[in-house]
């Protein structure tokens, strides 16, 4: 493939450094620059990752800089947080919102007019935050990383392929997500359908253990090694490759909400149509009642953090 973009890199550790090998090893752009507030990490994650290049079709730039080169960057992947959250993503926005408060200065004064992929948590109080403090385009992950969870989690109850199951979550990337069962199908087929041709499965229970595994699979994984890191690598680089190609891919994207679902003032997650572009919501797509009422509370969740938080 090989991209001729830049991507701008902002945090150096376990996460930052996994989004840079995806875009490396998928070969979507071609420079990439790691901006931290340890320079000399950055410096030594930048050679470590470029040796990956030996390895590769087409060669990527990949060294350590600062604001001031982020100008002329396409993206801009935004990774930057202080304490991991104990019981919840949003008990990290305090002191998330002070780092924000000092960088985003710093991306204002660099010109940076791209686009910016916002990963850092608490998702999307960050990109509604930062969306109003810089002149640029700003898309959080959202529950990308959650919908995948979603669709890994279902496909290993019924035993069949991932890439069978269509399904995602929306609202907040954190605990009030709403996984839509009621638009999921496997390969096509409606999931209640699908069910209905099998015996002995119990859907009611299947619903049960996959919500709770998915809602708390980032607690669960951030207990047991300080941070996830491959998931997300994976999802933010899946994002970037498909604004850069146009791609027309539908992804459950944290974007402001203008209307969409009744909703307006707030990031949260709902289906996007992502091409060159950005990510531009799909307007209404019809829910089960208590799907819609979840997602309502969910955003008002949100609001209720970022505004009085």
């Amino acid at each position: 493939m090989g991209k001729f973009c830049k991507v701008g890199i902002i945090g150096a550790g376990h996460v930052g450094i996994h989004v840079a090998s995806m875009l490396l090893s998928r070969n979507i752009c071609n420079e990439i620059v790691l901006i931290d507030i340890d320079q000399e990490k950055a410096k030594g994650q930048a050679t470590d990752l470029a040796d990956i290049a030996a390895y590769q079709n087409s060669l990527c730039k990949v060294y350590a800089g600062d604001y001031d080169q982020i100008a002329d960057a396409s993206y801009l992947v935004v990774n930057v947080g202080g304490k991991l959250f104990d019981e919840n993503r949003l008990e990290e926005w305090t002191e998330t919102k002070k780092i924000v408060d000092e960088i985003a200065p710093k991306i204002q004064k660099s010109g940076f007019k791209g686009t910016v992929v916002s990963i850092t948590n608490p998702c999307d109080l960050v990109a509604y935050y930062l969306n109003s403090k810089i002149d640029a385009k700003v898309i959080g992950s959202g529950t990308m990383l959650d919908s995948a969870r979603f669709r890994r989690r279902l496909a290993d109850e019924l035993n069949v392929n991932v890439n069978s199951v269509q399904a995602w979550c929306m609202g907040e990337h954190g605990d009030s997500q709403v996984l839509v069962w009621s638009k999921v199908y496997i390969n096509g087929i409606l999931l209640e359908e699908y069910i209905g041709n099998m015996n002995g499965i119990d859907l009611s229970q299947i619903k049960k253990t996959v919500t709770k595994s998915t809602v708390y699979a980032g607690w669960e994984i951030a207990s047991a090694k300080g941070s996830t890191e491959f998931g997300i690598g994976m999802a933010a680089s899946e994002l970037i490759k498909n604004i850069e190609e146009d791609s027309g891919m539908i992804l459950p994207c944290s974007v402001l909400l203008n209307g969409e679902y009744n909703q307006k003032d707030v990031y949260a997650s709902v289906l996007c149509y992502v091409d060159s572009n950005g990510a531009k919501p799909l307007n209404n797509i019809v829910l089960a009642q208590d799907e819609l009422n979840a997602f309502i509370d969910s955003c008002n969740i949100i609001r209720k953090y970022l505004f009085e938080g």
